[in-house]
């Protein structure tokens, strides 16, 4: 089979290599399937520039999730040539790949290929976050960071199916476009205003229920200060220290970004600080991720969930595709194609 492995940290164009390599071969409650198409997230960017702390030794085959058909199957519960989407520790830039049966949901046929790879990282964590950790309800003010990305429009979708306002931020006009074009209530330019002033102006001083945070460092702090009592954030990645790599200072720097957090402040005020890790979640509660997947599969088929494709390329331009994502002009799922 052909794979894409990462041989290199650093800039996308000299970090990876397209090898033959062996097929995978499923264990036990296992399957292998033959994919026909993989999706990009933020983290294989960190993992690029060897900021992603989980990420395995070079050399590498990333890639966290893929849509194809199961080639083999070690287990009752999938059959052989069954159209998937699975979520893959690793290994998803490839033409085969074994997953546990609890990374794998049969893909309906109204979902295309492209779509169904935005479902099994993006709005697994999506749903995660919003669902089974912060609980989002109804009439709540959401506000959602990194909102025109992947993540982030699956975010905006599942607050607004439970019925809440949202309010969203995001790195350029044209992308704010996007925010209301999505039903987003209040769509801030990060670039040319301040969100924490900005938020409380345009909601005439409401403060947010729930905030949704990848971005981590000051913009962690900042967020947290503007919740309402009772409020939660979910924080679920620190794409901010990209800005700071090449600094010897850059780990204190963002850690000192965060802010001091201590359960008294928390307890006084009624507010939830949350983390979301789905590596995490696929190694311990399995069972949790398959859920997850079901429920994103299930309302996407019912037309309820809609990914936002925002550029597709063949899987031999992988370093043109990485570099567009780390660009940050992108919007929505970028999927690649065998």
């Amino acid at each position: 089979m052909k794979a894409i492995r990462l041989v290199k940290y650093g800039n996308a164009e000299d970090a990876f290599q397209i090898v033959d390599l062996p097929d995978p071969h499923p264990a036990d409650n296992e399957v292998l399937i033959r994919v026909s198409s993989f999706g990009l997230n933020f983290a294989d960017v960190l993992s690029r520039r060897h900021l992603y702390r989980d990420a395995p030794s070079l050399p590498y085959i990333p890639g966290y999730e893929v849509v194809g058909v199961v080639e083999e199957s070690r287990t009752p519960y999938l059959k052989e040539g069954e159209r998937v989407v699975a979520f893959t520790r690793f290994g998803g830039y490839a033409e085969k790949v074994a997953v546990p049966v609890l990374g794998v949901v049969p893909l309906p046929e109204n979902i295309g290929d492209a779509a169904g790879t935005a479902l099994a990282t993006q709005y697994c964590t999506a749903w995660h976050a919003a669902i089974d950790m912060a609980h989002v309800r109804r009439d709540e003010l959401v506000l959602i960071h990194a909102a025109a990305g992947g993540v982030g429009i699956a975010l905006t979708q599942l607050a607004r199916l439970r019925g809440a306002t949202v309010a969203g931020t995001a790195g350029s006009d044209e992308k704010t476009a996007f925010l209301k074009e999505q039903g987003v209530e209040y769509a801030i330019n990060y670039r040319k205003k301040d969100f924490e002033e900005e938020l409380p102006r345009l909601t005439g001083g409401r403060m947010p229920d729930v905030v949704f945070d990848p971005v981590g460092g000051k913009n962690f702090s900042k967020s947290r200060h503007l919740l309402a009592h009772g409020g939660r954030i979910v924080t679920y990645g620190a794409s901010s220290q990209l800005a700071l790599r090449g600094n010897p200072l850059a780990p204190l720097r963002l850690l000192f970004g965060f802010g001091f957090l201590h359960p008294v402040g928390l307890i006084i005020q009624s507010k939830g600080v949350l983390g979301v890790n789905m590596l995490k979640i696929a190694d311990h509660k399995p069972h949790v991720l398959q859920q997850a997947m079901k429920e994103v599969v299930r309302l996407a088929g019912e037309g309820k969930l809609q990914p936002v494709i925002g550029k597709e390329y063949p899987a031999e331009k992988i370093a043109e595709a990485h570099a567009f994502l780390e660009s940050r002009r992108s919007i929505g799922k970028i999927v690649l194609h065998w």
